[in-house]
């Protein structure tokens, strides 16, 4: 593969795309790209023709390394490596191939925010080798470890499973999420000892498929990351998997991956913390004056460590807003107990305001998958004459479930205070996710403002 882009003048400091699902082309193609001293642009596989072309507009690919099947719908006009590559046999000169700059970028890799332009994070050599030493520090992984990797590797969580289990000469079991008992017979039949996913992932597995009822005798490590779980599945989690170590993250694409976690062994005495900062990583809860907030005090996490990207490639503007004196303000709202464990309560951004109260919308979620025919829940603020904003939660429901849209707002009157109880429950199919599976409340909130609806 590093011959075939070399054939194509690819070197120290160009841009190579990478588009394919996960497979043995995504990590050939991976690695020859970071070899070569250029830099990795994921693409997520989903992409549509116009976000590709516009994507390409913002970093200047020199080339795209495509699986072949992708072609006839995304047929951009540019030099295209595909998988034949990996069949030619060729050998590449590595002597003449030095990459020794760990402050280099290596990967270049766009956030899922909703702005027109998206941001593209810089990824350098030195945050990977951080970040990569560290999960496996606390991980404590060996080449023994074998992961079902079901989250794409364009999504910097997935990316980490294939750093850290190549790291340690690990294995790496292939799949997707798109059949979930098709995901657990090969859970069983390769003896995966890790999981990894997602609050949508494991909220599915616990609530609408056979895995509460299976025993999976090889696995002992289980990752969460990407968004809160809520408390009652963490418990339902640990229930299912008596045996195993789950551990709850918390990270950031600018963070390269990971910034928290919370040691197994804290998980009920500790239940809805991140954490404390990974080794490496320093993390501090501060106000809006930059002094570190008290116990039961909210404020924003701020990050410090090598695993930070050095900003946004060519927006300065908005680097100098999340990256403020060798520190990574988060954008996430949190509080801290007597010992230093982080609880978050929201991101700045989807919290609601209700009759003059700030509502965290993880809060009202946690509520409404307390009833166990609730799969996922999704809180936004709906703008509202009265109240500021009513809450309106989309609600996805175990299957052949009969719950209806009165018995969840009346669970929530009977646990929540007044201000914070949903003004409308919507039961939906699904909700939107993007390619990581992460819900997109901002996609909800243009259905609003599309439709015009005002609470009544």
């Amino acid at each position: 593969m590093a011959q075939a882009l070399m054939s194509l003048g690819v070197g120290s400091g160009d841009r190579v795309g990478l588009l394919s699902t996960n497979s043995l082309f995504w990590v050939s193609s991976y690695l020859a790209i970071l070899k070569l001293g250029a830099a990795v642009v994921p693409f997520p596989s989903s992409v549509t023709l116009p976000e590709l072309q516009f994507r390409q507009s913002i970093v200047g690919c020199k080339t795209i390394c495509m699986e072949k099947r992708f072609y006839p719908r995304l047929p951009i006009d540019l030099p295209l490596v595909f998988e034949d590559s990996l069949k030619n046999g060729s050998t590449a000169s590595w002597q003449a191939i030095r990459t020794d700059d760990s402050q280099q970028d290596a990967v270049l890799m766009f956030t899922s925010g909703t702005t027109a332009r998206p941001r593209v994070v810089r990824i350098t050599h030195q945050n990977i080798q951080a970040n990569t030493e560290s999960i496996i520090n606390y991980l404590e992984l060996t080449a023994a470890d074998r992961i079902m990797t079901i989250l794409p590797f364009d999504y910097c969580f997935g990316t980490s499973l294939l750093h850290t289990h190549l790291r340690v000469g690990g294995s790496l079991v292939l799949s997707r999420f798109l059949y979930p008992e098709t995901v657990l017979d090969l859970l069983e039949a390769t003896e995966c000892t890790g999981l990894a996913g997602v609050p949508s992932i494991y909220q599915t597995l616990l609530r609408n498929t056979t895995f509460p009822k299976r025993q999976f005798k090889s696995l002992r490590k289980v990752q969460q990351a990407g968004g809160k779980l809520s408390s009652i599945l963490i418990e339902e989690l640990i229930a299912a998997l008596p045996e195993a170590k789950i551990y709850v993250m918390y990270g950031q694409t600018e963070a390269t991956a990971r910034l928290s976690y919370l040691p197994p062994d804290l998980l009920k005495t500790k239940l809805g913390s991140v954490g404390r900062g990974i080794p490496g990583v320093a993390l501090r809860v501060i106000n809006e004056t930059g002094a570190e907030v008290k116990p039961g005090e909210m404020g924003e996490i701020v990050a410090q460590g090598d695993n930070i990207s050095p900003g946004y490639l060519d927006d300065p503007e908005a680097t100098a807003e999340k990256f403020k004196q060798g520190l990574l303000y988060t954008g996430d709202m949190a509080t801290v107990d007597e010992e230093g464990f982080i609880y978050i309560m929201d991101r700045k951004a989807d919290f609601i305001k209700s009759y003059g109260h700030r509502v965290s919308s993880q809060v009202v979620e946690a509520c409404v998958l307390e009833l166990t025919d609730v799969v996922a829940a999704a809180a936004i603020g709906v703008p509202d004459m009265v109240r500021g904003e009513a809450i309106q939660v989309y609600v996805t429901l175990r299957q052949g479930s009969k719950l209806n849209p009165a018995e969840i707002i009346g669970h929530c009157k009977q646990k929540l205070a007044a201000h914070a109880v949903p003004h409308e429950a919507i039961i939906v199919k699904s909700l939107p996710l993007n390619d990581n599976g992460k819900v997109l409340k901002s996609v909800l909130r243009q259905q609003v403002i599309e439709t015009g609806l005002q609470a009544t």
